[in-house]
């Protein structure tokens, strides 16, 4: 099973990812883990990622690409994946089918965690709100105007997706609003097609 999770940042691809693995007891494919991994290990990919990173720069989709390409080949990835923030874009998305193309693989689901995201933000400030009150640091991430600043580069780099899949009849969507078990459910009736 190789399988997309596609949603905005806080619509829960991590908590439905996590239920997934635990299932399946395939691997949840981070692209940025990958690319730390490959840095610690030297890998040529890795120090070239490195070279690019330390000097701020985006790590180009081919590089990303080849380290998925290297990542998906290793035992545990086997019997399948799911992939964690990567594609980012179309041109990755399209990079992406061009290297499973190639490994005679392709993506069994990509799934579109529906939501509302005034809702998301409201519950990012409610958070937020709730973690000050306990005397808590705020997470970087829960903070709302870094949660806006994320959504947005979502809709602008991320969201084009949503078209990409649809255009090719692969994308399955789910009410990511609906209680957590409920979402769970919707996923494993699509995964089991």
């Amino acid at each position: 099973m190789r399988l997309i999770l596609l949603g905005p940042p806080g619509a829960g691809k991590g908590t439905q990812a996590a239920r997934l693995v635990e299932r399946h007891g395939i691997p949840q494919l981070s692209t940025g883990d990958m690319l730390r991994a490959a840095v610690a290990a030297r890998t040529p990919i890795g120090l070239q990622a490195k070279e690019l990173m330390d000097q701020g720069s985006l790590v180009p989709d081919d590089l990303v690409v080849s380290i998925v390409a290297s990542r998906i080949e290793e035992p545990d990835a086997r019997n399948g994946f799911i992939l964690d923030g990567f594609p980012r874009t179309v041109g990755q998305a399209e990079a992406l089918d061009r290297m499973l193309e190639d490994k005679g693989m392709q993506l069994d689901a990509i799934i579109e965690l529906k939501v509302d995201e005034g809702i998301l933000v409201d519950r990012i400030v409610k958070r937020a709100r709730d973690a000050e009150a306990r005397g808590e640091a705020v997470r970087r991430d829960d903070n709302p105007d870094v949660f806006r600043t994320r959504l947005d580069a979502y809709r602008q780099q991320t969201a084009p997706l949503t078209d990409y899949y649809g255009r090719k009849g692969t994308l399955r969507s789910v009410d990511g609003m609906a209680p957590i078990d409920d979402v769970t459910a919707a996923i494993r009736a699509i995964v089991a097609g």
